[in-house]
Formats: C-alpha cells, sequence, structure tokens
C-alpha cells in the first residue's frame, strides 16, 4: 500500500481536511478495499462486552473472539489505539504488529476519527485497567468526509446543535441519553394505556374544521379537493367520536399537533401529546390518572418520585395537591372572585392586584389573567388546578355545584401546565351554544377560538356517555424529566428559522 500524503491536523481548515480524507478514501480503493461495503456481520456491542468482562483482571489476555463496530472517536499513537464507539458504549481497540498482521495494521494509515469500522479480535484489559479488544481485523465500513465539530472548529453556536442534530449525538452522550429518555417516557406512557386497557388509535391531521382546543392553526391546500384545511390543534372531537361509535371504552392517541403560534424555551409549533378518552369517568378520575402515568414515567426514568430539575426537588409521590382556580388566586392576591358576580367588579379587583385586562373582559377573562399573572408560576410541586370558567372552556361540563365553572383541570410542575382534563361535555345542545360563543369571539378577530362542527353535534346527538378526557405534552414531560431548560433539547428535531 501506498500510504497517503499527510498533514497535521492543527494546520487544516475544513476543506483541508476533507480533501485528506478524500485521499484517503481513494488510497483504500486502490488498494483494494471497499470504502462503504454492503453489510458488516457484528456480534458484539462496547457496552455488553464491558458488561461482560467488567471482572477480568488488569493485564489479562483472553483468547475470546468478538466482533463489533462503531465511529472512531480518537486514535493515539498512530493508532495503536483507537477508541472505538456505539449506540452501547465504548470499546479500545489495541492494534500492535505482535497481534495484528501486517496487512490490518496497513489500513490504519487509511483510518480517521469520524470513520465507522469494524473490527475483530481478541477481549484483553491492559495491565493499566482499560478492557481492549486486540485486534485481528480491521475494516472500514463508513468513510467519513468531514471532521467531527469538536476536534477542530467545535459547534460555532448553540443552534448547530439542534440544525445539525447528527453532530450534536456522536458528539455529547448527555444530548443521546435526554432523547433515549424521551422514547422511554413515551413507551411507557403508551404502556400503562395498554395495560388499563386502553386502545391506541390514529386519528387525521388534516381537519377541515378547526376544533378540540382554542389555538392558532396552520393551514394548507389539497390540491385534488381544491379546499383549505387546518393541521391538526388536538385529536379530542375525533377521539370523542370514537367512544361515542363503541369502539371501546377507553381510547388514546400519541401522536404530533401542531399550533401556529410562538416559539420559546416551553414552545415549539410542532409538539407530541397524548389525549385520552374514558367512558364513565369524569375529571376527578382523570386526576387519579394524570398522576398515576406521570409517576410510572418519572420510575421508568429515575427510579425514584423525587428528581432535581436545576436546583430544585421535585417530588412526585403522590397525593398531589387538589387546589380551585380562584381558591389560588385568593391565596396569591386575597381577591375571592368566587364571591363577586359582576364583569366591572372583577375588572376593578384585578387592577387593584396590579393585573393588567382589557376594558371588556368577563369574569372568566379575570379569573385566567389573574391566575396567569399572579398563581401559576408558584405551582412548582405537581399540583392539579380545578375549576376553570365556563367561558375559556367550551368543551368542558358544567360544574356540578357552580354554574360559572366547568369541571375541568390543569396539572402544573415547576410553573408549568403539563396536563389539561375535563368532564366532557356530551349535551348537543349546550355544545352547540358554546360553540355558537366561540364563532362570535373568531368573528370579532379571536384567531384562537373554535368553529361550528356540525358533525361533531351530530355525534353527541347520537349520545357521547359520560366520559373524562384528558390530554399531556410529552415534550414539556420530557423537559422536566431529563433536568432540561430549553424545549429543543428533548425534540429531536425542532422547529427552526430557515437559513437564508
Amino acid at each position: 500500500m501506498t500510504k497517503p500524503q499527510e498533514q497535521s491536523p492543527e494546520n487544516f481548515n475544513p476543506s483541508d481536511l476533507r480533501a485528506s480524507k478524500m485521499r484517503k478514501k481513494q488510497g483504500l480503493i486502490d488498494a483494494g478495499f471497499e470504502a462503504y461495503p454492503h453489510v458488516f456481520g457484528r456480534t458484539d456491542v462496547a457496552g455488553a462486552v464491558q458488561e461482560t468482562y467488567k471482572d477480568l483482571p488488569d493485564g489479562t489476555d483472553t483468547d475470546d473472539i468478538v466482533v463489533v463496530a462503531g465511529r472512531i472517536h480518537a486514535m493515539r499513537n498512530n493508532g495503536m489505539f483507537i477508541d472505538l464507539r456505539d449506540a452501547s458504549g465504548k470499546i479500545q481497540i489495541f492494534c500492535h504488529k505482535d497481534r495484528t498482521d501486517e496487512r490490518e495494521l496497513a489500513k490504519l494509515d487509511y483510518f480517521d476519527i469520524g470513520d465507522v469500522v469494524g473490527v475483530k479480535g481478541k477481549v484483553r484489559r491492559t495491565p493499566r485497567g482499560e478492557l481492549s479488544i486486540a485486534a485481528v481485523e480491521l475494516t472500514m465500513l463508513t468513510k467519513s468526509l468531514l471532521p467531527l465539530p469538536e476536534k477542530y472548529h467545535g459547534l460555532s453556536d448553540v443552534e448547530a446543535r439542534y440544525r445539525q442534530r447528527y453532530l450534536d449525538l456522536i458528539m455529547n452522550e448527555e444530548s443521546r441519553d435526554t432523547l433515549r429518555a424521551r422514547s422511554k417516557i413515551i413507551s411507557t406512557i403508551r404502556r400503562y394505556m395498554e395495560d388499563m386497557g386502553a386502545i391506541e388509535v390514529e386519528t387525521p391531521n388534516l381537519h377541515p374544521i378547526l376544533g378540540g382546543a382554542s389555538a392558532k392553526p396552520f393551514t394548507t391546500h389539497h390540491n385534488a379537493l381544491d379546499a383549505e384545511f387546518y393541521l391538526r390543534v388536538a385529536p379530542e372531537l375525533y377521539l370523542k367520536r370514537l367512544i361515542v361509535g363503541g369502539l371501546a371504552d377507553d381510547v388514546f392517541e400519541i401522536g404530533r399537533c401542531f399550533r401556529n403560534e410562538g416559539i420559546s424555551i416551553k414552545h415549539n409549533p410542532e409538539f407530541t401529546s397524548i389525549e385520552g378518552y374514558h367512558a364513565y369517568k369524569d375529571y376527578n378520575d382523570m386526576m387519579d390518572l394524570v398522576e398515576n402515568v406521570v409517576q410510572a414515567c418519572v420510575k421508568a426514568v429515575h427510579g425514584t418520585t423525587k428528581i432535581m430539575f436545576g436546583e430544585t426537588e421535585i417530588d412526585f409521590s403522590s397525593p398531589w395537591p387538589r387546589k380551585t382556580m380562584c381558591q389560588l388566586i385568593e391565596e396569591a392576591c386575597g381577591v375571592d372572585l368566587i364571591a363577586i358576580e359582576d364583569d366591572a367588579e372583577a375588572r376593578a379587583a384585578a387592577k387593584a392586584a396590579g393585573v393588567h385586562v382589557d376594558a371588556t373582559a368577563t369574569w372568566g377573562k379575570v379569573v385566567e389573567a389573574m391566575f396567569e399573572e399572579k398563581a401559576e408560576a408558584s405551582l412548582i410541586q405537581p399540583t392539579h388546578v380545578t375549576d376553570f370558567p365556563m367561558e375559556i372552556s367550551p368543551l368542558a361540563k358544567t360544574h356540578r355545584d357552580n354554574p360559572r365553572l366547568v369541571e375541568r383541570f390543569e396539572t402544573f410542575v415547576n410553573g408549568w401546565e403539563i396536563a389539561n382534563a375535563f368532564t366532557e361535555l356530551n349535551d348537543p345542545e349546550v355544545q352547540r351554544e358554546r360553540f355558537n360563543a366561540q364563532v362570535v369571539a373568531r368573528e370579532a378577530g379571536d384567531e384562537e377560538a373554535q368553529m361550528l362542527d356540525e358533525d361533531y353535534i351530530s355525534a353527541l346527538e347520537y349520545g357521547l356517555p359520560p366520559c373524562g378526557g384528558w390530554g399531556m405534552g410529552i415534550d414539556r414531560l420530557c423537559m422536566l424529566l431529563t433536568d432540561s431548560h430549553n424545549i429543543r433539547d428533548v425534540i429531536a428535531f425542532p422547529t427552526l428559522k430557515p437559513i437564508k
């Protein structure tokens, strides 16, 4: 073999390094080897080898043959020592003339940090205690043509981690752990729901009528139908149709929703949620369910119900406090809004408490505004906030004790809403009234107001059983359980402003 021309890495810029890698690729091919073979017969992974031989004494050689594959993260002493990483962990590769054939050693001239290679060799532990594989065969599996970011130029800014997530995952174990935890959380939720007898279903992402939540939608045009559609803001109305139809008493869906609103550390325009609907249950049952599902996720990730988020310990053990929205407002600023019935008096109370509301704000809007400004941020430990104003909850059933309220709760942790649930409204005439009020609000300029869905009302007229429903944002739950302070960290490919 003819060794490719070398240069000192510190003198490379990325284009120089790419050119060097291209020369090595061609040299490998000229020497009769493949740069991108079709398949490789791996039999072992690094993490399993480390576990199997964890008790192997220092300085011990074995005749045990393993075959591993992964990406080169470091090369020392001209390739005598290679740090190889796969999805399970790291293992050291030892390449020496006393153990590795000269023809195999010659391949090291064409290896670079970032290449994906396969190694067949014997397990040993060095005198210094490093578990290693003494290479017998070396195989190039994928010749990388660009340098790994940390080695030569680093990640130029935080957004690079999100725009080129594959580089972030190659370089950062923490990022890999976060997304693996996300996968575990989703699988835990799914398993919990299936174990309780619920069935998983799929509903449309393209909605001809905006509904299921108060949110500003994305719109799209369906060419074949020459019609406008909305990307779903929530699957709620379709899921309740399935309960009407008797598909099951318990249904759920884990999937994407889309809201054409702001981007922040807690908001991404497309997000993952679970929604579930359960016949013959009410919002009290949903509080128990949310509590149990979240606890299952916490235990799956941490093995305990107590976690740290930043410097704050959060305890997810039951029971979680259940406090009404008006009770929390009164605790925060001494205003008993339940005792106030007049809209103008409610607005005056808000002003006195230092909360700005519109001059036309109704009692329910005042309650919402005062809660958000005065009480929400204090809800650090898991808390169910119950009994919302009717006018901000068009799909929830009227409270059995107070007609101005509905049987709805939101669950807060760390000052964030993570879940929303109702005793579902199943009276079609009342639902029509609520929808009509939403239509009026929409015509007055409220882009988040829902539309009148005649088919959904027809479904209710056939009969929706007493029903509890809930939804939970999986992205925010993942943030909490991985100590991630930006939603982009828990989404593999978050929405970013396009680069022009």
